[in-house]
């Protein structure tokens, strides 16, 4: 790839606009696309000629290796426009980071900070209208990477694409979510891919997830997969709880993602003078806390949701309901957090980054 390739981005405009076509007050979660998407590919051991152009779809080998053997992975971010009209990511560094520590887990290319960075930023310009103003409008952004190398011989890809798409979203809420503790299934294991951004883990978790729908329950606790004694993640979040006045999360591992919205909760939770543990925390700690009245709260963390209050908990068929608390973590940690993505306060953490 040529120098100039490398320090610029082809744009195709679509000759239309389907903008008008939405209800932006009425989204569902990650079915609505912008105009356009980025796209490179990686070929014969290079990055090619970036491009940003007309929403579609493409053309793959049945043999493409993503099919066969699941060389995909993926970020989720989030946009916001302020009131003066300005957009402003969140510490896209972050995601970038993690994107090619999971494509180096998953043998695949890392991809340039340049591809990366200055792709997203001006695709974000070319659809700035569909970037909203007002607390709890966003843009959703995935950018993902898969192996489109054919043939079926078991080995890593030696083509790959990386694309970035825009969905325009409202306020993630999926009202109180109760959740099963697992006893059986884990989401990752030691020596795995537990902590990439990798599409199989979502699927791995779609069986048990489901088992645990048809009990009532709309999500799961994961726990590890040897003792199933310590709780790792909820869901697709990473997840906190709070015994007393105290908020405690499991460390980062190679089963536990590293997720963005989990480590600026814990930074601005200090910041708010709540005590934090980032330890190990047994199943056994929290029925006992349970049982006992000091736990008070249960909240997962991600980027579509930033925090998802938990009403309760089963294990080993024994429901616990959660206290109704006034000043929650949850709602505290949530207000501070969107206000500060949103440029409504200000940014003491320098977390915020202008398109």
């Amino acid at each position: 790839m040529s120098t100039t390739q490398a320090n610029k981005i082809e744009i195709i405009k679509a000759p239309t606009s389907k903008i008008n076509e939405v209800d932006f007050d009425n989204l569902s979660f990650g079915s609505v696309f912008t105009d356009h998407l980025f796209e490179c590919d990686y070929i014969n051991g290079e990055w090619q000629q970036p491009v940003i152009k007309p929403y579609a779809p493409f053309l793959l080998d049945p043999s493409a290796k993503v099919f066969h053997y699941g060389q995909a992975i993926f970020e989720g971010m989030k946009a916001y426009k302020d009131d003066n009209n300005d957009i402003w990511l969140f510490r896209p560094d972050e995601n970038y980071k993690r994107f090619n520590t999971s494509a180096v887990r998953m043998a695949m290319p890392e991809v340039t900070e340049f591809i990366f960075m200055e792709g997203l930023k001006q695709l974000l310009k070319l659809d700035e209208a569909w970037v909203k103003k007002g607390n709890g409008s966003t843009m959703y952004i995935r950018p993902f990477m898969i192996a489109t190398g054919t043939g079926v011989v078991a080995n890593p890809s030696e083509d790959y694409k990386f694309m970035i798409l825009l969905s325009p979203a409202k306020a993630y809420y999926s009202g109180e979510v109760k959740v099963l503790i697992a006893e059986h299934y884990s989401r990752a294991a030691n020596g795995g891919i537990g902590a990439a951004k990798a599409a199989g883990n979502y699927a791995a978790q779609f069986y048990p997830t489901t088992l645990a729908n048809k009990e009532g329950f709309q999500q799961v606790i994961w726990t590890d997969d040897a003792t199933h004694t310590k709780l790792e993640e909820a869901g697709t979040m990473n997840v906190f709880f709070r015994i007393n006045d105290t908020l405690l999360t499991a460390p980062v591992s190679e089963r536990i993602l590293d997720g963005v919205t989990r480590k600026s909760l814990i930074d601005m939770a200090k910041k708010e003078g709540i005590p934090v543990e980032v330890r190990p925390v047994l199943v056994s700690e929290l029925v006992e806390a349970s049982k006992n009245g000091t736990l008070k709260e249960i909240f997962g963390a991600g980027t579509a949701a930033v925090v998802n209050p938990i009403a309760g908990y089963s294990y080993k068929d024994v429901y616990y309901e959660l206290p109704k608390i006034e000043n929650s973590y949850a709602s505290l940690l949530k207000e501070k957090l969107t206000n500060l993505q949103n440029k409504l306060t200000e940014d003491t953490f320098g977390w915020t980054v202008k398109v």
